[in-house]
């Protein structure tokens, strides 16, 4: 399997695959592909009843879909999978080191890829974070493909060295990093300085990437220019 990442700020994952080599996606994800690609729906996270239920569960918590789509090449074959946000698509290897992400980075995987609930340790670092107290683990032989919103900047933390990041660009760590909040300091600069009332602070051994443009940032930029309703 061979994948390429083209047309940033608004990327495609283009993904060639030989016969017999498959892709997964949530259902909706793809964008095209040639005709000797099949496509197979299921019930992802496990098999069987117990792993169908567990993955509906999951599903019902993180917003994801519970279905799976698995696409399988008869044959040398490509398919591609475009970004829903302005920004980057990385690829990450969850062989040696597995993956946290926000909800709603995940685009595809290769095979051999898991994903999980990530819960974070402590209830605020979750509430009052900007990060979401549920987040995705990626873990497994293969690779996960994420969506990053904006620009990426990667840092590699060292054992006890920390990261302060305001709210909604933490896009994903290794799963050794720990996450907890910060509040602002002083009153007046909580109040006065626009940065909110707390921060997450990321903790090493690991690397963290941060995202230049959350959804919630790009959102509020264009509320402004967004018509509003009269009576």
């Amino acid at each position: 399997m061979q994948y390429e990442v083209h047309n940033a700020p608004l990327p495609v994952l283009v993904v060639k695959l030989e016969g017999g080599e498959s892709v997964q996606c949530q259902k909706g994800a793809m964008s095209w592909m040639t005709p000797n690609i099949q496509m197979q729906t299921g019930i992802g996270g496990g098999k069987g009843l117990l792993g169908a239920l567990g993955k509906m569960a999951k599903s019902a918590v993180t917003g994801e879909s519970v279905f799976r789509n698995t696409y399988t090449a008869q044959g040398a074959g490509e398919i591609a999978f475009a970004s829903t946000f302005p920004g980057d698509i990385i690829a990450f290897d969850t062989t040696t080191n597995p993956i946290v992400a926000q909800k709603s980075a995940y685009l595809a995987n290769t095979a051999g890829v898991e994903m999980d609930i990530f819960f974070q340790k402590k209830l605020g670092a979750g509430f009052f974070g900007g990060e979401g107290f549920i987040m995705q683990k990626f873990h497994g032989n293969g690779t996960v493909f994420l969506e990053i919103n904006g620009g990426v900047y990667c840092y590699d933390l060292a054992a006890g060295q920390s990261m302060l990041i305001d709210t909604g660009y933490l896009a994903a760590m290794e799963a050794t990093c720990s996450m907890d909040i910060e509040s602002v300091k002083g009153i007046g600069n909580a109040l006065l300085g626009g940065e909110g009332l707390f921060n997450t602070r990321v903790t090493g051994p690991g690397k963290i990437w941060l995202q230049t443009m959350p959804a919630v940032a790009l959102a509020g930029a264009l509320i402004p220019y967004l018509p509003t309703s009269s009576n």
